[in-house]
């Protein structure tokens, strides 16, 4: 049993000041104080204090008191104690600060004081939690008898963290609208922590690149008025939309591409089916969770995936009332579902969505489900599988805490795509996996959200290294039919968290033969066409296929690649090597391997012989506080920074184009680069691990194109299936895929 229900009310009383609020991410002193109750602590008895698995709260220090987090706990009686923190506590709540009463012993009315962020020695405080939240729980246990038996206090301390001031804004319209027709616009400001916040005061002229009725030239935000939404706006013709913010004439957020056609039986509408609530492993209320993704990130679909084996037939009853209630066709779309998180060596996670609400949960495990359930547990992936047989459900492969092994089990009937990236990171390797076993899976990006932001993810300063992922699904209309039809058919692409605009379709000279479905899943129509788009099967026999693909960013193009599997066929960038000059990227990748703890901590130093660094700017630092420092000014940096799968670096902007060395040391690995003789090339160093690597190359000096296409010609020599898809890099980091076109034999 892991707590006792002896007595609570004996246990002791907890309080905390100051009450709070407190703006997220900000440095704070807490001080608990906590009286004995009835029993007192006796001699090696202890008390817990923990906040949630997922938090990024600051981990206590007791060593050095000028430094931030410096945490002191002292007893009233000067009984002697020790003090450390690990993850000691059941999930969700396990950060905890142990207190053990080593030599002596507390009686009734005795205290202990404990000061998170301890400021009377000069310590700044202790850095709060970055994501919004009400509640915040610091959830207190005792055990008295130190019989290691920790029963809960009756009344636990919490506070309310909230937004801080706005550094930052987004502009958010569709990526898709018909000439003639109503659209939105969502102009949403956020912290330095990306919570999206009211606490912004600014005023912005619009300009567009193409005339929109209905809107303003002009807007002011008021304190309290965020986000603001335009609605109603109307293009009167077809073309490409650039919307911008200006304040006083500087940019201060474009907009996502925005492309204006005449008539098109597809839309675009954006997703993230995947991340839980604070009933689960998450933060906040899963009524908050759907409310934000709605109204604050301006997602089109949404899905709540709690792990199975902490929701009870109560709460799956309670999220298919939520998902009823807040799905609106036409409006917004929400996906009822769980996530089945059985252990990696007996499947991994997937995620399960149902098209209508009231479906059985079938859970992994029961382990923090106390007491008889609706279903018994189902502990393997392919068990799971043929008990979904006759279900009207959907599964995604997920690489999370446990990842999705689908060459241990995979149904193609049900699980129709694979998760490439998410804020636990980038795993494009299991589309490879999906390639060797020849399966025929879409690509989705989604957040896996944990802190009550589904849409818009940020990985503050805990162990997810990545913004949460995004999914464009090419659909005609905003249902839940509508979804499951994209998925079936794999009409969709993944990003890395922005909105970018991709198109991919490929034609042939004379007809080939095309497929309704998968025909290794079973019966399959035929038919005779010239024509595939993203996500199509198709047998060209010997017709080549012409793939035409066109991709608009929200930030410049570093590179788009052609695909054919895991192989790089073409690389396209909107530069060539004549616009190269003085801009060098140092970029770093990759993960330890592919389960849990995978992120790679980069502690790296750099510098520049024989020339000097003008300016330099950090790529995809995606937590404040891990930064690029000027060791010796013009000559050398360092810096902390986390990859998960995915990248991040720095740009260097030199004295001279052609000359110099550049020294790299990281703790992964490390290398010299002439620069003199770099021109066009990529120079790379191994760093192990999975996709580890270190990269130096030069890019052009100021911004440049935010478009790239490409035509290309595939020859499908039979054999095995040619997957062809496309993966974007832009030079901000941000990347995407698509799913592919298979061709088979």
């Amino acid at each position: 049993m892991p707590f006792s229900t002896y007595l609570p009310e004996h246990m002791g009383s907890i309080k905390l000041a100051p009450a709070g609020p407190f703006v997220a991410g900000s440095y704070a002193e807490l001080t608990l104080i906590y009286t004995a109750g009835t029993f007192g602590i006796d001699d090696t008895g202890m008390v817990k204090i923990s906040w949630r698995t997922t938090s990024d709260m600051s981990k206590p220090e007791f060593d050095k008191p000028h430094e931030a987090n410096f945490t002191t706990v002292e007893a009233s009686n000067g009984a002697r104690l020790e003090v450390r923190f690990d993850r000691l506590n059941v999930r969700p709540y396990a950060n905890t600060l142990l207190i053990r009463v080593g030599r002596g012993y507390l009686r009734a009315g005795d205290t202990l004081a404990i000061r998170l962020g301890d400021r009377r020695q000069g310590s700044p405080g202790f850095r709060l939690q970055t994501n919004v939240e009400a509640n915040v729980e610091l959830r207190t246990s005792v055990d008295a008898f130190a019989t290691y038996e920790f029963c809960e206090l009756p009344v636990q301390p919490n506070f309310d963290l909230v937004p801080g001031p706005a550094t930052s804004w987004k502009a958010i319209p569709p990526s898709l609208a018909a000439a003639g027709e109503p659209f939105r616009l969502a102009i949403v400001a956020e912290d330095k922590w990306g919570n999206p916040t009211t606490d912004a005061e600014r005023a912005f002229e619009l300009a567009s690149s193409h005339p929109l009725q209905g809107l303003p030239q002009r807007i002011e935000v008021k304190r309290g008025d965020a986000p603001c939404v335009i609605e109603n706006l109307v293009s009167g013709s077809e073309g490409d939309v650039e919307l911008r913010l200006l304040s006083d004439g500087e940019e201060v957020a474009r907009a996502n591409p925005l492309r204006v056609v005449g008539q098109t039986r597809l839309r675009r509408y954006w997703g993230d089916l995947h991340g839980q609530s604070g009933e689960t492993i998450g933060m906040g209320t899963a009524d908050n969770y759907f409310r934000f993704a709605r109204d604050l990130a301006f997602i089109d679909i949404v899905g709540h995936q709690g792990n199975d084996f902490q929701i009870t037939d109560a709460f799956w009853k309670e999220l298919n009332r939520l998902t009823a209630e807040y799905d609106r066709p036409g409006e917004f779309v929400c996906l009822p579902g769980y996530e089945w998180s059985g252990n990696t060596g007996m499947g991994g996670d997937r995620n399960i969505f149902y098209r209508r609400e009231g479906r059985p949960i079938r859970r992994s495990s029961h382990i923090l489900v106390q007491g008889q359930t609706s279903t018994e547990a189902i502990y393997t992936a392919d068990r799971l599988f043929r008990e979904l047989e006759g279900e009207d459900a959907i599964v995604i492969a997920h690489v999370g805490g446990r990842y999705a092994d689908v060459k241990f089990a995979h149904d193609g009937r049900l699980e129709r795509a694979v998760e490439v990236h998410s804020t636990w990171g980038t795993f494009e390797w299991i589309l490879h996996d999906a390639f060797d076993k020849g399966y025929r899976v879409g690509v989705v990006c989604h957040s896996d959200d944990h802190k009550g932001r589904p849409g818009a993810t940020r990985p503050g300063a805990s162990s997810f290294g990545a913004i949460g992922g995004l999914t464009c699904y090419f659909m005609p209309e905003l249902t839940r039919d509508a979804v499951f039809d994209a998925l079936h058919r794999r009409r969709h692409y993944g990003t890395s968290g922005v909105r970018m605009f991709m198109d991919l379709s490929g034609s042939f000279d004379r007809e080939v033969t095309g497929f309704s479905e998968d025909p290794q899943l079973g019966p399959a129509r035929e038919f005779e066409t010239t024509l595939a788009l993203m996500g199509d099967i198709v047998r060209p026999g010997n017709v080549p296929m012409h793939l035409a693909a066109e991709v608009i960013g929200t930030a410049p193009i570093e590179r788009l690649d052609v695909m054919h599997g895991i192989q790089v066929a073409r690389t396209v960038r909107p530069f060539t090597a004549a616009d190269l000059g003085r801009r060098i990227r140092v970029m770093w990748q990759g993960a330890e391997y592919r389960g849990r703890g995978r992120e790679t901590l980069w502690q790296g130093k750099l510098r520049v012989t024989g020339n000097r660094i003008v300016r330099f700017a950090p790529v995809n630092f995606l937590n404040p506080e891990r930064t690029v420092r000027e060791t010796i000014p013009g000559t050398a940096l360092a810096w902390s920074s986390v990859t998960t799968g995915n990248l991040a670096g720095i740009d260097l902007w030199l004295d001279h184009g052609q000359s110099g060395t550049l020294q790299v040391e990281t703790n992964v690995v490390s290398g010299n680069v002439d620069l003199a003789s770099l021109a066009e090339h990529v120079v790379s160093f191994d760093g192990g691990g999975l996709g580890r690597q270190l990269s130096v190359y030069r890019l052009p000096e100021v911004d440049w194109s935010r478009r790239v296409s490409v035509e290309h010609t595939v020859r499908f020599t039979g054999g095995r299936d040619l997957p062809v898809y496309l993966r974007v890099t832009q030079a901000d980091g941000h990347q995407a895929w698509s799913s592919p076109i298979y061709l088979i034999e």
